[in-house]
């Protein structure tokens, strides 16, 4: 089996490439826990307004390798750079001044159950950006929420949304603080293949207008085909093929074919 990156036709998009416009840059990082290595040799560039999908079974490092980026790990060798700065180098406050450029779904959603939607998305409104003004929480919460088509749900518990809506709250809880990258963690996982579907669109939507960047960790095929620009293929500890979706359905390496079947 062909284990060597392949690099495949990249697939045409509006987004001009260059060296001025990469938001992350990962270079030779490596992160091992104990005696188990999982990010062997990972080495990506995320371009500014791209969505790039990352593939791979699960324990193969996706999710270990977005955490890194937003410093929710510590990685052991290798260069890790948001806007140009070594994530590692950065003391506190400007780690926090980068955490507040990007947006982070978790796979849950990550709602609190106690508070109503609209609680829900205050919250990062007083707590982070420490707004004062009543109305001017209500506005940016009722934006977002229409961002999302959940508008009249604003009032709800978590407990009253199907998992679809709770993604949505969760993605407008995201987006409500206006963040440049978006780092989305099996955003399709245990929806019914229409919700995931609506969830994918939603995705290539909200980068339209909130013109972000977007790493979308995903082993969903189909939200992989919606929303990727481009594809990266992760196993064992490194990539093994990059290109797009119709490229890499071609692919002569048999592991990245076997995502296609």
């Amino acid at each position: 089996m062909q284990t060597e990156l392949t690099i495949e036709n990249k697939q045409s998009t509006d987004i001009e490439i260059n060296g001025d416009n990469v938001v992350i840059e990962i270079e030779h990082l490596q992160k091992s826990f104990g005696e188990k290595e999982v990010l062997k040799d990972i080495n990506l560039t995320l371009h500014k307004g791209e969505n790039l999908v990352v593939l791979g079974r699960s324990g193969q490092g996706k999710s270990v390798a977005i955490q890194c980026v937003v410093g929710l790990l510590d990685y052991d060798s290798g260069s890790l750079k948001v806007f140009g700065k070594e994530i590692q180098e950065l003391d506190d406050e400007e780690l926090k001044d980068i955490r507040l450029k990007l947006g982070f779904l978790f796979q849950s959603g990550a709602l609190y159950d106690s508070m109503t939607v609209r609680e829900n998305l205050s919250f990062p409104l007083t707590r982070v950006l420490k707004m004062k003004d009543e109305n001017e929480a209500t506005r940016n919460v009722e934006d977002v929420l229409e961002a999302v088509g959940l508008k009249d749900a604003i009032d709800k518990m978590p407990s009253d949304l199907s998992g679809g809506m709770r993604k949505r709250i969760g993605l407008a809880r995201t987006l409500i603080l206006k963040p440049e990258i978006m780092l989305y963690d099996e955003p399709t996982t245990g929806l019914d293949p229409i919700t995931s579907r609506e969830i994918s669109q939603l995705i290539i939507d909200l980068r339209k207008k909130y013109q972000t960047s977007s790493i979308i960790i995903t082993h969903d095929m189909a939200c992989a085909k919606i929303t990727g620009d481009r594809i990266m293929v992760l196993n064992d500890g490194k990539f093994i093929a990059e290109g797009s979706y119709e490229d890499l359905e071609k692919s002569q390496n048999e592991l990245v074919r076997s995502f296609f079947k």
